[in-house]
């Protein structure tokens, strides 16, 4: 899958829970603008502000951008880092406009934070594999098939697209702070 880094981009301020956007339902890309240089250089801001704030995904209802706040556009990046600490390493990659084809009927369940709820983990069930198919940056479109942990942040971001934040999937039981998470982990900060 090609991508365009020769941009950077700025870091954009988080949406939090609580902000209308987040529970709105975001609306396709339209190839035209995914080829103009505004959406171009938002994608960037996406990657910028992922990497900012240590995140391994990032959806456009998640930040403060008038343009393509409510846009079905995200990224997954799963990489190593403060909170995520034993993951797989690649790349970003752009998502748009994507659509779920097929799941697996394994379902794991695992713990999920979000930039838009700081502070609080929840144990959250997940398909353990999706197979996909989304635009890449230049409006080609891809099939891929995700698993495991990069399955997981799909199926995260793909929710931000639609209004759901990972608290609405998680018992309410398995829901704490992401201090009481750590001590559970035994990770220090």
């Amino acid at each position: 899958m090609r991508q365009n880094n020769k941009m950077k981009g700025k870091i954009l301020k988080i949406r939090e829970l609580g902000d209308p956007i987040i529970r709105k339902v975001a609306k396709d890309v339209s190839l035209v603008q995914i080829k103009s240089k505004k959406f171009q250089k938002f994608t960037k801001d996406l990657i910028a502000t992922c990497s900012a704030k240590d995140g391994v995904g990032i959806a456009a209802p998640q930040v403060d951008d008038k343009m393509w706040q409510s846009k079905r556009v995200f990224i997954v990046w799963s990489r190593p880092g403060k909170r995520y600490k034993k993951v797989p390493e690649m790349e970003p990659l752009v998502i748009i406009n994507p659509k779920i084809i097929s799941s697996s009927k394994k379902i794991l369940k695992d713990w999920e934070g979000c930039l838009s709820i700081p502070g609080i983990r929840g144990l959250v069930p997940r398909y353990a594999s999706v197979e996909v198919e989304f635009l890449d940056i230049f409006g080609e479109k891809v099939f891929a098939k995700f698993s495991g942990f990069l399955a997981r942040i799909f199926q995260h971001e793909f929710d931000h697209l639609n209004g759901v934040v990972f608290i609405d999937r998680a018992d309410l039981k398995n829901i704490m702070t992401e201090s009481e998470f750590n001590k559970k982990m035994k990770i220090k900060k």
